[in-house]
């Protein structure tokens, strides 16, 4: 899988030459393309912003630099995602289905954002996804585009060491991921659940389907459903 990514801030994506990522891209399990958009301007200062039209505060990214820049990387399979907190919200849904792309490529957006009639334009001819963190706003889509690749680049084959890590997470069965012990089994007079140490897998499976449950109830109730709450540990129907 390759990601290409287009920022004023290359160096930014330092991070993704270190931890599982990095290995995965020593290893050639991933590609990564970095590409400054200063790169695609003509102009001695580089500029690839100006005032918007109609007026209003802020500055907005030139669509000339971003179409040379998306121009150079867009291949015909690409997926082009643009972080915008105007966007749909990230999921791991979205995550694992983007993960069994072949290409994607990241507008990595300032200021006001890109001119509009850049994501229109590829929009015509490719795949553009603008996605959202949260309901919340950062200074640039960078922080959002290091998110986004982490979530999806771990879901690819050969990225994380055992696969079946990946599946008892939160959100991969639509709840919370249950509370994790390891040894000793008591710390600063705090015991770790008896159950965990009983060696009865089922009781264990019902236990941790409990707790996933109950957290997802206290923590974020609008992910439950009838269907998740008339499950036990195994999967089946109660």
């Amino acid at each position: 899988m390759r990601f290409d990514i287009v920022t004023i801030f290359p160096e930014f994506f330092g991070a993704l030459d270190v931890s599982l990522l990095g290995k995965a891209r020593q290893a050639g399990v991933i590609e990564v393309g970095l590409h400054d958009l200063r790169d695609f301007t003509h102009d001695r200062h580089r500029t690839v912003d100006d005032t918007p039209y109609g007026g209003g505060a802020g500055m907005v990214m030139k669509p000339e630099p971003w179409g040379e820049a998306l121009d150079s990387v867009v291949r015909e399979d690409s997926v082009i995602v643009v972080p915008s907190p105007a966007g749909h919200p990230f999921t791991q849904r979205e995550a694992r289905e983007l993960s069994t792309r072949e290409h994607l490529v990241f507008a990595c957006g300032r200021y006001e954002g890109i001119d509009q009639r850049v994501i229109d334009h590829y929009a015509d001819r490719n795949e553009v996804r603008e996605i959202s963190l949260g309901d919340y706003v950062l200074n640039g889509g960078e922080v959002a585009a290091m998110a986004i690749i982490e979530a999806v680049g771990r879901l690819v084959p050969g990225v994380v060491g055992n696969p079946a890590s990946l599946t008892e997470e939160s959100h991969e069965d639509g709840l919370l991921e249950y509370p994790s012990y390891t040894k000793p089994a008591l710390w600063r007079e705090r015991a770790v659940p008896a159950v965990l140490l009983s060696g009865h897998h089922g009781a264990v499976a019902q236990w941790r389907h409990e707790q996933q449950l109950e957290r997802t109830r206290r923590v974020r109730p609008d992910l439950l459903s009838p269907d998740l709450l008339s499950t036990d540990g195994s999967g089946e129907s109660t």
